[in-house]
């Protein structure tokens, strides 16, 4: 693992446990959102693995399919949690008529938590965050 996929997947840690808290708070939607921003981050660090970075969502969406699911080193599950993580975290961020209920946020948060899973098995294991374990661990 690099420093920048380390980085990136102590993100996704936080990114998963703001998640969680925004949720247990009510605000659904934003949980989702944080939620797709864990998969998000993991899906980025799977492919700077393989040195490819990109600006956009679509282009993260694409080349996480080509490189991981597609060549069978990726379950095709997790494709579809990254694309249904992002129509949800649309609907949280932007959404006016249609909310986020609570067991979208609860499946989204779960797909996050599977990804997380995932990147421990397949990168190797997530660091704790730092800033986090100062006091006393």
């Amino acid at each position: 693992m690099n420093p920048e996929q380390e980085a990136l997947l102590v993100q996704a840690q936080d990114s998963l446990a703001a998640a969680r808290a925004i949720d247990a708070l009510g605000h659904h939607g934003f949980a989702a959102s944080r939620a797709y921003y864990s998969m998000f981050y993991v899906a980025e660090a799977f492919l700077l693995g393989k040195g490819l970075a990109f600006s956009k969502h679509a282009g993260v969406h694409s080349a996480f399919s080509q490189h991981f699911v597609r060549t069978g080193v990726v379950e095709p599950q997790y494709a579809r949690y990254l694309i249904s993580g992002m129509e949800t975290r649309h609907v949280g961020d932007y959404g006016r008529e249609k909310k986020v209920s609570p067991e979208e946020a609860q499946d989204t948060i779960h797909h996050a938590e599977l990804f997380l899973e995932l990147a421990e098995r397949l990168i190797g294991p997530i660091p704790p965050d730092e800033k986090n374990t100062e006091d006393g661990e």
